[in-house]
């Protein structure tokens, strides 16, 4: 799952991406509305958390954009302008939901797990394949019930093979929901996450393997 945040403290954003980052979420981050625009319009998110207050205007314009673009999926308001008329205003511009300055990041944790829940186009919270369970939310993978260490970016890896069922998900789109812009993996580290996958999956006698296909990417088998 892949987020964007636009905050343009910069030790505030840094720590927000980091709070995410470790919930498995892939984050590109921005500091106006004009950076976060541009992000919007190269990539799909599953989850906009934008500050009210940027240095090139509000960060709720960037909202209404996004819906008058059709982005249909959950978007979180992060505002220090507490007064019921700027919620309000929010919520009726697009916002789910408005996070008051400052907050705890457990609370934000919870918000944005709330969030990816309500998205229409991940209506499931759970993706199974066969005695493999992955659950999106909560962040884990059991084998028969019971569970299986991975990392968070072989989790996201994991994540993109089961949602395509069966299809070829290419390195770049594995890249894609692992990590955010503000990372540039090696050319090889997928190939490394895949081969430790592997070995974690054939350790906890798990049947599904994962399918290298020459010159487009990977799948489950």
């Amino acid at each position: 799952m892949r987020v964007l945040l636009v905050e343009d403290d910069v030790r505030l954003r840094d720590v927000i991406a980091r709070n995410l980052e470790r919930q498995a979420l892939a984050c590109d981050t921005a500091g106006s509305v004009v950076e976060g625009d541009e992000l919007l319009s190269l990539h799909a998110y599953d989850l906009l958390v934008l500050d009210r207050r940027l240095p090139d205007g509000d960060g709720l314009e960037l909202c209404r954009r996004a819906r008058r673009q059709g982005f249909g999926n959950s978007i979180l308001m992060l505002t220090a302008l507490d007064d019921p008329g700027s919620t309000v205003e929010g919520l009726a511009d697009g916002a789910d939901d408005y996070l008051g300055k400052p907050f705890d990041l457990e609370v934000l944790q919870a918000r944005v797990k709330a969030l990816l829940r309500r998205n229409q186009r991940r209506p499931i919270e759970a993706l199974v394949r066969g005695e493999l369970r992955l659950d999106a939310f909560r962040r884990e993978l059991l084998w028969q019930g019971r569970p299986v260490l991975v990392t968070a970016r072989e989790l996201a890896i994991l994540e993109a093979l089961l949602r395509a069922e069966g299809g070829v998900v290419s390195r770049e789109d594995l890249m894609e929901q692992a990590w955010g812009e503000r990372e540039e993996p090696m050319s090889n580290t997928i190939d490394v996450l895949v081969s430790r996958l592997r070995r974690k999956l054939a350790a906890a006698g798990a049947t599904v393997g994962i399918e290298a296909v020459r010159g487009q990417g990977y799948r489950l088998e």
